[in-house]
């Protein structure tokens, strides 16, 4: 491996916050296997991008890896089923995002041994197409949270060149220890799921980032990285929040800023999550398309936290049920972290595959804010990573002003949520940046319908 020229040394980028981490509370739990259900709901859009077109019917039997839904575009996979059974309905069911969506409902079948006949994948007979298209086609989304199809970011432009793969082991939201678990105890499917990509990216060398609040992880990956074939360098970040943003990360460790309406590619970088990167080997090396994933269960209100390895589709409310409960004094139950998680109202909602985590709070963390007027103190400037102003966008949201909002580049907000955290005043900043981003992007795509026809 070539000589590092960072030596140990600690990276990080500028702005930001610290919240208090909460990672105590389940960065000890090893990984355990979450029993099967009776029941699973697999909404067919789990990713970004066009939800998947089912393949199945009610009353049809399906087996545990079974292709049920087809990717409905190049910006789409397909979807599995997590266990054998017979699909029970296909209708509109809860999703994580509060509303009801399409998907497809199996009911176990409680005599199979759930045991999956599945082959690994010939890696030497595919070509650079063949690869994209097995990676479409194995469900696989980003991990971290916002499940864009991995296989679209992989499928490098041709007058583009990817000169590093970028590894996020960062897990910078209070409470989540789901991608902490898979570097201490999946290093080697980590590793080898660097080397399946670098075969058809051909990279120059591959980072992995991880906190410092990580030591075990650091320790595990850099073991097996000083014997890989292919130069991987762990580098040792700081914790802070939002560390493990992709364009965070990469100033961190290559001092270089993603320029405005530009993506990571355009510096030659590709930035992929830890576990994203372990599923792609359980693919290829397996032959398990993505139909289960590691969820951390914990808060301050659940009884037995934990990092569960979870089949898609599960309630929320069976693998809630599996860690102990809730305390008495539970009060709210979000799906993610504190910071950019989402509010729950029904535990019928099922883990997705974006589902990092299930969070549950006590009364002692939620509490009630009364809102004031902006004070101009600046604290959401110092906070933003992106060098946003806002307090001038949260003024014109107020007001309805969208349009305006388009001139301090609320499109590159990424909803991270440093700002609201700091504001002294209460203002939902982040909740009013993403009703404008939602406004703004109706109005363009009315009008470019109206100008296609």
């Amino acid at each position: 491996m070539a000589t590092s020229t960072y030596n140990g040394k600690t990276f990080t980028f500028k702005h930001g916050v610290h919240p208090e981490e909460f990672k105590d509370l389940s960065s000890h739990c090893a990984i355990q296997r979450m029993p099967f259900v009776e029941e699973y709901i697999l909404p067919l859009g789990q990713h970004i991008g066009a939800p998947s077109t089912p393949l199945v019917t009610k009353g049809q039997k399906v087996a545990r890896g079974q292709k049920i839904a087809s990717p409905a575009g190049f910006v789409s996979v397909a979807l599995h089923a997590p266990v054998d059974g017979e699909v029970s309905g296909i209708g509109l069911f809860a999703n994580p995002s509060g509303q009801m969506v399409p998907g497809i409902k199996i009911r176990t079948d409680p005599y199979s041994t759930q045991k999956m006949a599945a082959v690994p994948v010939d890696l030497e007979s595919l070509d650079n197409k063949g690869f994209i298209n097995a990676v479409q086609e194995a469900g696989i989304v980003g991990l971290g949270g916002a499940a864009f199809p991995s296989h679209v970011k992989l499928a490098i432009p041709e007058d583009k060149k990817c000169d590093y793969i970028m590894l996020n082991g960062c897990e910078c939201e209070p409470f989540l220890t789901a991608d902490h678990r898979v570097m201490v105890e999946h290093p080697e499917e980590i590793i080898d799921g660097i080397l399946i990509l670098n075969k058809f990216i051909k990279a120059r060398k591959a980072f992995i980032g991880i906190e410092v609040n990580k030591p075990d992880a650091i320790a595990a990956l850099q073991k097996l990285a000083a014997t890989s074939r292919f130069p991987v360098e762990v580098i040792q970040l700081a914790v802070k929040y939002p560390q493990g943003a992709e364009k965070m990360m990469i100033t961190a460790i290559l001092g270089k800023e993603v320029p405005h309406g530009k993506l990571p590619l355009d510096l030659g970088v590709l930035v992929a999550n830890v576990g994203t990167v372990k599923a792609i080997a359980d693919y290829f090396r397996l032959g398990q398309p993505l139909i289960e994933r590691i969820v951390t269960v914990t808060g301050t209100a659940v009884k037995n936290p934990a990092n569960i390895l979870v089949p898609l589709g599960t309630p929320m409310k069976d693998v809630i049920a599996w860690s102990g409960g809730v305390t008495g004094d539970a009060a709210r139950i979000l799906l993610g972290g504190p910071m950019m998680g989402a509010v729950q109202k029904t535990l019928d909602t099922p883990v997705v595959k974006g589902t990092s985590g299930i969070l549950i709070l006590g009364n002692d963390l939620v509490k009630d804010i009364t809102e004031y007027n902006c004070i101009r103190c600046g604290r959401c400037v110092e906070a933003c990573p992106l060098y946003l102003n806002p307090s001038m966008m949260g003024l014109l949201a107020k007001k309805g002003r969208w349009e305006e909002m388009l001139d301090y580049h609320v499109l590159d907000c990424f909803e991270c949520a440093s700002c609201s955290y700091v504001c002294p005043s209460g203002i939902p900043l982040v909740q009013s940046f993403r009703v404008a981003k939602g406004i703004l992007r109706e109005k363009a795509a009315k009008e470019k319908t109206a100008g296609q026809s």
